[in-house]
């Protein structure tokens, strides 16, 4: 079950990540079932992980200053240049579009995510306004 998944998710990111997420919280359709996982971080921005069992997901950090990183595996026929297709990373925008070597293993590929962001703020907090 997805909730389940989101669970381990969000314990992982409260234990693991303590130095930049404030808390986590699991999002719920009208019907009660779990949507989505987003997690408040320390700089007032957030992620969105949004998983199904059949290996489809995105992990979205969307900054307050409009700032986008996020892996997903959606097929968009415009991002089929991508050596990793259909897998690929939004880098700063939706048309910056890389490689993405993000783990298919959920529990693997929170904890890349989370680095990537961690990694991210230090540079930002240092005055660079550069993401790669």
């Amino acid at each position: 079950m997805i909730l389940t998944v989101y669970k381990n998710l969000a314990s992982i990111a409260k234990i693991e990540f303590t130095d930049i997420v404030v808390v986590t919280n699991i999002i719920f359709t009208p019907t009660h079932r779990a949507q989505k996982l987003r997690i408040y971080l320390i700089d007032s921005s957030f992620i969105d992980i949004w998983l199904t069992l059949d290996g489809r997901y995105s992990y979205h950090w969307h900054s307050l200053d409009s700032f986008i990183y996020r892996h997903d595996n959606a097929p968009h026929e415009r991002w089929d240049f991508i050596s990793t297709f259909p897998k690929h990373c939004h880098d700063g925008s939706e048309k910056n579009v890389i490689d993405s070597d993000i783990p298919d293993n959920y529990e693997e590929g929170i904890r890349f995510f989370l680095q990537k962001v961690r990694d991210k703020m230090k540079i930002e907090n240092r005055g660079h306004t550069t993401f790669s």
